[in-house]
């Protein structure tokens, strides 16, 4: 899939992607894709789907014609692979123990794994709610934020992606989610331009794909703490401690914006929901920056790849609203998923999985850079862990994006065996599940190096 930049249209629409599908897809993924268009309300980015598959497993998924592809997207949720025996096996179990849970009984799965969350994560996060998807737990933040701040306005940053529910769209910044026909938003939702040194909205020219803090001096925290201070009364900041786009902050971003909240009574609420659970080399994404929030909020891969959960993790002293109903989902405490998650939780640690996503990470971001020496399209390569992102220009010099390059390598990607997704339109973006080995990313790589070089000859 390839997420586009605000205003950009469609791409599941484009030329390319039309002579790409008639020339791949026929005979029976064209008619089961056909069959989902008849059967699905449309949306942008999902409508028409770009193949359809019948089997995924570990690293890989199978379209419908026999072709394997190495998933380098998942959507984030494949940290342990697809399919994984020991998963499958346990979600099974716990079917034929306890099936589910009615939400006014508790059961041993769902407070195990709350205390499990509890355990692993950083600084004092020790209240939880469960809910089956992430814009919900984020939209269970926002309620505990404002519950106990008396506050409802809330900072977060363009180009933000937190989910589709009208709580999370309304802080996110994709145009995408947040323009059309479904307004008006929730009041009182701010944003502010993220830090992204390599592309810095605040006009500072970057050092080779690094921040140049002697110049800006952290404008982009600086801006932030000024808005904090003249709006006084922010229930909360929102955001990704690692961008997936991948942007990574520059060092100390967090810890001036953790003092700012904290100077002017805001809570600290990070997005986890793609990053968490080892993504980037470490438990937690905002573990790198020694950063602790007030709120997190995390998903997608907690399921394993095939269940759907997600949660909101709180520090003990905001638990604060036992009158109201925050979450009180019917499957809030389903048995079922809450086994999935402790047993996707279990594999990470017994595989060494986060280990894995350092090391192989690491030798991934030195080719790159290597790449980079030789390929003028790329104008930079940047990540952390399995989140790591080609950033495609036309010129070094201007930045320009190199649009039409980057949907070109994409499906010159796919003809190789690898998928992964663009995002800001020129940004190859590579999320690899934690079990990827060495040979894997190396070979995704070979596909990615071997796209660009033809591109590269056309121009």
């Amino acid at each position: 899939m390839i997420s586009p930049r605000a205003g950009e249209g469609d791409v599941n629409h484009s030329p390319r992607r039309r002579a790409w599908a008639a020339a791949h897809i026929t005979g029976d993924s064209r008619a089961l894709i056909e069959r989902d268009s008849a059967a699905f309300l449309h949306q942008s980015i999902s409508t028409p789907c770009l193949n359809a598959i019948k089997r995924a497993e570990g690293i890989w998924i199978e379209d419908v014609a026999g072709r394997r592809y190495m998933d380098f997207h998942g959507n984030n949720v494949h940290h342990i692979g697809y399919g994984h025996p020991r998963l499958k096996a346990a979600i099974a179990a716990q079917m034929d123990e306890l099936p589910f849970a009615p939400r006014r009984f508790t059961c041993e799965p769902a407070v195990e794994l709350a205390e499990k969350l509890a355990a692993i994560a950083p600084g004092d996060l020790t209240k939880v709610l469960f809910t089956t998807g992430g814009s919900d737990a984020l939209e269970i933040g926002l309620k505990v934020a404002r519950a106990a701040t008396g506050r409802f306005k809330t900072i977060s940053f363009w180009d933000s992606f937190h989910g589709a529910g009208f709580g999370a769209a309304s802080v996110g910044g994709e145009s995408l989610f947040r323009s059309g026909p479904i307004g008006p938003l929730l009041a009182g939702t701010e944003h502010v331009a993220p830090f992204a040194c390599y592309r810095c909205p605040y006009g500072y020219p970057d050092l080779n794909g690094g921040p140049n803090l002697a110049l800006c001096r952290m404008a982009c925290a600086s801006y932030l703490k000024y808005v904090l201070e003249h709006e006084g009364d922010v229930a909360a900041v929102i955001a990704e401690p690692a961008r997936a786009v991948p942007f990574l902050p520059p060092p100390g971003y967090w810890q001036a914006v953790r003092d700012a909240c904290h100077a002017h009574g805001t809570l600290l609420i990070f997005d986890e929901i793609p990053t968490g659970l080892g993504k980037t080399g470490r438990m937690f994404a905002c573990e790198h920056d020694d950063v602790a929030p007030d709120i997190l909020v995390m998903g997608k891969a907690l399921g394993g790849g095939i269940l759907p959960i997600a949660a909101t993790l709180c520090r003990s002293d905001l638990d604060v609203a036992g009158d109201y109903a925050f979450g009180h989902y019917t499957h809030e405490k389903n048995p079922v998923t809450a086994r999935a998650a402790l047993t996707t939780i279990a594999i990470i640690e017994d595989e060494d999985l986060v280990e894995n996503a350092r090391r192989v990470g690491a030798m991934a971001l030195d080719r790159m850079h290597a790449m980079k020496a030789r390929h003028p399209l790329i104008g930079d390569v940047r990540g952390r862990g399995l989140l790591l992102g080609i950033d495609l220009v036309t010129d070094r010099v201007t930045k320009a994006p190199a649009n039409d390059a980057a949907e070109a390598i994409l499906y010159r990607a796919f003809d190789a065996g690898l998928s992964f997704k663009t995002t800001l339109g020129n940004v190859l973006t590579l999320t690899p599940p934690l079990i990827v080995t060495e040979a894997q990313m190396m070979r995704g790589l070979d596909i990615i190096e071997d796209a660009i070089t033809a591109e590269e000859r056309l121009t």
